[in-house]
């Protein structure tokens, strides 16, 4: 007795479902890469035959927009950074001119009480009373 082949055509099934494999996930990676209306513009390549002209055009001139608005947000920063330093010097120079004029506005008022005093002890020995 022969025994059966079972071999049913392999290789014209093989090849086809290595295209159906491939098809499938090309369709699972655009629904889980692309949103919903962003499907279209991917159907819309698959229909001018895929050359990705307009979206390379579109992807450099995004970099570089986003690039410039990155250094535009660098240089504003900068400045930002600058200012604030700058009144924070600003600040501590007035402060260390409002702290010298209080410790010698000190001075002249314990001088000032000095004399006072003095003046009280000179007037209690002269025997002049109010």
């Amino acid at each position: 007795m022969e025994k059966p082949s079972l071999e049913i055509n392999l290789p014209n099934t093989h090849e086809e479902g290595k295209l159906y494999v491939v098809d499938s996930l090309n369709n699972l990676n655009k629904l889980n890469v692309c949103p919903d209306g962003s499907q279209h513009a991917l159907d819309e390549e698959e229909n001018t035959g895929g050359t990705g002209e307009n979206t390379g055009g579109s992807n450099i001139r995004n970099q570089c927009l986003f690039f410039v608005t990155f250094i535009l947000t660098l240089i504003v920063g900068l400045a930002l950074v600058s200012f604030v330093i700058f009144l924070i010097i600003q600040t501590r120079n007035k402060m260390d001119q409002l702290s010298s004029r209080l410790i010698s506005e000190k001075k002249n008022i314990e001088e000032l009480k000095k004399i006072n005093n003095m003046i009280l002890k000179h007037l209690n020995q002269s025997g002049i009373k109010e």
